[in-house]
């Protein structure tokens, strides 16, 4: 197992940003709602609702309207949950490709969930700003 990396420069010149293969959703659903047929990658309980984010096929088939279509990147290094910056470097990064954000920090690795027509655009951004961090270090 990895050790967990917190150096900012680090962080940046080893997120190594990987596409994951297929179409996921963001979705809210009730809390009693079943969800048997569709395996979430992630939850969030909210006031409003569960938020879920699942594979769009499973979603769909469970029939759960998706409120947002996004393509799933994993920044493969593994990231200390204490990291100060990462997040506000790759976002100001997406931001600057005029590519909305939304990130899931896990254990290891942080998920970057990007609308899915601009998948590309995000992978560029976020090699570039790996370059940059490469040249830093």
């Amino acid at each position: 197992m990895s050790k967990p990396i917190n150096d900012l420069n680090t962080l940046l010149a080893s997120m190594s940003p990987e596409l994951q293969p297929g179409v996921f959703i963001y979705a809210s659903v009730p809390f009693d709602t079943d969800l048997s047929g569709v395996t979430p990658i992630a939850t969030f309980r909210e006031r409003e609702g569960l938020t879920i984010i699942a594979e769009e096929s499973e979603a769909l088939t469970a029939g759960i309207e998706p409120m947002f279509r996004a393509a799933w990147i994993t920044l493969t290094v593994h990231s200390d949950l204490q990291a100060v910056g990462l997040t506000a470097a790759f976002a100001a990064a997406l931001g600057k490709a005029n590519v909305s954000c939304n990130v899931v920090a896990a254990a290891y690795h942080d998920h970057v969930f990007v609308p899915i027509e601009s998948a590309d655009t995000a992978m560029a951004a976020l090699q570039q700003l790996q370059c940059e961090g490469l040249q830093q270090s």
